[in-house]
């Protein structure tokens, strides 16, 4: 029975690994495949004509075939090259590739998230300011996850966001109205921030803070707890 095979899917590499003395492991996230391991055999070599071709954040087209759960790479294509990721911005794309390292299951398709990913580069390309684009690219994955923030309503009474009241965010349920003493100990945020972040405006810098603030709540609670290097690595970065 002939192998399974895949040709020219769109997709991004994520990460590689050193695999036995001289391939790789690749992990990708595909269009329509989802995250996939992929082996290629002698990618190590200096004459390899995939050695020079498998870089992160580059839009590529490729080819596999194989049944078991790790298929065999054996062709890349450029699909057109968008400038190289620098400074904050190449860290910021770590963050992003280490997200869906971490959080999305293999072989589970997300193509509108396969698409905020490519247009989240393709702004941190740019130069422009990397927060916004974190922001809205981490609702997205949480959407895409099946945890869709609730961001217009008061998940306890049902009402609409009001701009001038203070809410906490409780992670299984969403925005909560809160009084004085009830704000101390919960993540808190203002009506106002909300709706912001619930239209992708974050413009203000209160939002752009407490946006920050929510989803590192949010995404935490999905990663369980468990630390991402790449934040490690900026906040080391940082302290230089």
């Amino acid at each position: 029975m002939p192998r399974a095979r895949v040709d020219n899917e769109q997709a991004y590499i994520l990460h590689t690994y050193p695999y036995r003395e001289t391939s790789l492991l690749v992990e990708a996230f595909s269009r329509t495949h989802g995250r996939i391991p992929l082996i290629a055999k002698g990618a190590r070599r200096p004459r390899s004509a995939l050695r020079g071709m498998l870089l992160s954040f580059q839009p590529l087209l490729l080819t596999w075939s194989g049944k078991g759960e790790v298929r065999l790479l054996s062709r890349v294509e450029w699909q057109g090259g968008r400038p190289m990721l620098e400074g904050d911005a190449l860290l910021c794309g770590f963050y992003l590739n280490e997200l869906l390292l971490r959080l999305l299951a293999r072989e589970d398709p997300h193509e509108s998230l396969f698409d905020a990913y490519g247009n989240a580069l393709d702004h941190l390309a740019t130069g422009e300011s990397p927060a916004p684009i974190l922001r809205s690219f981490e609702k997205q994955l949480l959407r895409e996850l099946g945890y869709a923030l609730t961001l217009d309503r008061d998940a306890r009474s049902g009402a609409a966001i009001d701009p001038e009241q203070t809410y906490a965010y409780e992670i299984e349920r969403g925005p909560v109205a809160v009084d004085e003493i009830e704000r101390a100990t919960d993540v808190t945020l203002s009506g106002r921030a909300l709706i912001d972040i619930a239209h992708d405006d974050y413009s203000h810098p209160m939002t752009l803070a407490q946006s920050k603030t929510l989803m590192r709540l949010l995404i935490n609670h999905r990663l369980e707890n468990r630390p991402l290097h790449s934040r490690r690595i900026f906040t080391d970065l940082q302290s230089l």
